[in-house]
């Protein structure tokens, strides 16, 4: 059977022009059709992995003071498991936010017993660190979040020590109590968790501030209480009252609001 030959364009005359015609240039170099759904690449930005993984970098990098402070605890976890737990617990006693040390060194012990975890394990506190203090210091800005996170360390242990140290002047506590091991970063946590009442829309703060309260008053009126119970309520409240460090970023959270609405 003969190959079909290809169409030339001809003249007036019938002469061939020697050029091919758009259809058999088509024929012969079909156009590429649409995206038959294929996959993006990995390697392309707009790759499902690729946004993932942009959206955790900036979740990080816009709470620096979030991530370095749990890069600290991993790093002291780390070298408090490798002590043997007799020297361990008299480093921790070093560090610890106690009537003893509070009398002698009470701005270096204030820091540094929010540098350790007395014997946890570091992951749970990677957990919460991401949900409430990334958050707040996302809402916040870095400086506020702080501001917030040392108001509720300071003030918490300030009056929790203060309650026992009452307490073991009165004889309601044993002399000892004076050297109580007392490290953590749970006052800072309790803090930020009521500040950011502030965050959630008015119709569900209140339930958000009633179920904050229950969590950490109950260990409060609770047999067997502690004076860290009293220590976890007070940083509640102080963070509670950390409503004048809110108002500027609810004011840009309206402003950015309103033209969406619009």
């Amino acid at each position: 059977m003969p190959r079909e030959q290809p169409h030339r364009a001809t003249d007036g005359n019938g002469k061939s022009t020697g050029r091919r015609t758009t259809t058999d240039r088509n024929h012969r170099h079909p156009s590429p059709g649409p995206s038959t759904g294929h996959s993006r690449h990995p390697s392309h930005p707009d790759h499902p992995k690729n946004t993932w993984i942009t959206a955790v970098r900036r979740w990080i990098t816009g709470a620096p003071g979030t991530y370095i402070w749990l890069a600290i605890l991993f790093v002291t976890t780390v070298v408090l498991h490798r002590m043997s737990p007799a020297f361990a617990e008299e480093f921790l006693r070093d560090r610890s936010t106690n009537l003893h040390e509070l009398s002698q060194n009470p701005v270096r012990v204030l820091v540094s017993s929010a540098l350790w975890i007395d014997g946890a394990r570091w992951l749970p506190y990677a957990v919460l660190f991401t949900v409430f203090h990334a958050t707040a210091e996302h809402w916040l800005g870095t400086l506020r979040w702080l501001a917030v996170a040392a108001a509720a360390h300071i003030v918490a242990t300030l009056v929790s020590e203060g309650a026992l140290g009452w307490a073991v002047r009165y004889g309601h506590a044993p002399q000892s109590a004076v050297n109580t091991l007392d490290v953590g970063v749970s006052y800072a946590l309790a803090g930020v968790v009521a500040v950011l009442a502030y965050r959630v829309p008015r119709l569900w703060r209140y339930v958000y501030v009633f179920a904050v309260l229950v969590l950490y008053g109950i260990p409060l009126i609770a047999d067997g209480r502690t004076f860290t119970d009293l220590g976890h309520f007070t940083a509640v409240l102080t963070g509670l009252a950390c409503y004048p460090l809110t108002t500027h970023a609810r004011r840009k959270a309206r402003k950015t609001e309103r033209p969406a609405a619009q």
